[in-house]
């Protein structure tokens, strides 16, 4: 009998087991039947953003590894998923539903932004939990986009994301990604933290913090770029000034795209880091729409043409190519640049208006997902895609 009863326990348990890892494939191959039947971008638009309102009260976790067996060990050794990739797929949401709620009159969506907002804070304005790492930033600024009005709502919060990267001012006067690679400048904590920098430097009239977000940028620029272009590296070294992991790695064009272009566009016209800026965005603009694909996309690599396209980056760049257009030297291209890539990004979102093949979590420098699947925060810049006149 109770051979029996532990071999069913067993039974029971490889079940589960299998049924935990082929949910998400069955999942995937369901949802891809008739991807990409969007033709009318308006459609698309309000398909994009009703499922954006479902992720912002239920955001889907997003994976550290490329595991695809044996989920559950991941799960039970706390290794599938961590808070700061959380962050930023948040913060894209909160990016996105400001760009929608600024055209739109919408209760639901209103209230699932207020909501999550909510949930981050607790009555005095402070963060319930926390952020450990300088990723947090991009969700403080999201925040910041939604209490333009309110000032004082979240300032103790604010006040401690901004104390949070100072505690990770390097030598040279940047920021670190991580207090453990103290010599090492990642192209991602360009987009994580300069728009957050200006917009509080602004808010809360501290000078020193938009200087910061300039130093960032055009440190960024001037070592991390590969020689002769605006094509950024993963990261480089501010001891020995080597670049390293990959250039031309799409999200990493992405993440210096939007932190660029976000700053910039924070920025009043009247103020002396404008037109620093503006430069810094015609070079990158010529770089980056000179790697755009036949089809609109951003691929993984850009630098390879055979490379696997990555939604992620290609919303990415073309928010920055559709807010680039407004300079008028680079309009003509910039906007037909963001057009292309946004009739690329119709052409991969699932029929319940999720955009699908964005690559998944990066593992280290120079070690990259080979998993394309849905992100919350491709999400939500297709969001601001569709909904642009901020």
């Amino acid at each position: 009998m109770f051979g029996l009863t532990f071999g069913l326990i067993v039974i029971a348990i490889v079940l589960i087991i299998a049924i935990i890892d082929a949910a998400p494939v069955f999942g995937d191959w369901f949802g891809r039947i008739h991807i990409g039947r969007f033709s009318d971008q308006r459609v698309w638009g309000t398909a994009v953003t009703e499922t954006g309102v479902k992720w912002l009260t239920r955001t889907p976790k997003i994976k550290l590894t490329d595991n695809t067996r044996l989920i559950v060990l991941d799960m039970l050794r706390g290794n599938y998923t961590r808070p700061a990739i959380q962050h930023w797929q948040e913060a894209s949401l909160l990016l996105g539903f400001h760009s929608y709620l600024s055209n739109n009159s919408d209760p639901k969506a209103e209230a699932a932004v207020n909501a999550l907002i909510s949930s981050k804070f607790n009555g005095a304005g402070q963060w319930n939990h926390p952020p450990q790492q300088v990723d947090g930033a991009i969700l403080a600024y999201g925040v910041m986009k939604h209490s333009a009005g309110q000032r004082e709502a979240h300032k103790a919060a604010m006040d401690q994301m901004w104390e949070l990267i100072q505690e990770h001012i390097g030598e040279d006067g940047t920021v670190q990604y991580r207090k453990s690679m103290k010599d090492y400048r990642y192209v991602d904590t360009i987009g994580f933290i300069c728009p957050f920098l200006v917009v509080y430097g602004l808010q809360y009239e501290k000078p020193e913090c938009i200087q910061l977000a300039v130093r960032q940028i055009l440190e960024f620029e001037r070592f991390g770029m590969l020689q002769g272009t605006s094509l950024p590296c993963h990261a480089y070294s501010t001891a020995t000034k080597y670049p390293l992991g990959l250039y031309g790695w799409g999200r990493g064009l992405g993440w210096y795209a939007i932190g660029l272009i976000d700053a910039w566009r924070e920025l009043p016209d009247s103020h002396e880091y404008k037109k620093p800026l503006e430069e810094a965005v015609v070079r990158f603009a010529r770089s980056a729409l000179a790697v755009q694909g036949e089809q609109g996309q951003w691929n993984w690599t850009v630098t390879r043409p055979e490379s696997r396209a990555d939604s992620s980056a290609t919303a990415m760049l073309a928010w920055f190519m559709l807010n680039a257009s407004q300079i008028e030297e680079i309009s003509r291209e910039c906007l037909a640049a963001a057009d292309s890539a946004i009739l690329y990004l119709m052409k991969v979102t699932r029929r319940n208006g999720a955009v699908d093949f964005s690559q998944g979590d990066t593992k280290d420098i120079g070690v990259y997902s080979v998993l394309f699947n849905i992100l919350p925060f491709t999400q939500g810049f297709c969001i601001r895609l569709a909904n642009s006149k901020e």
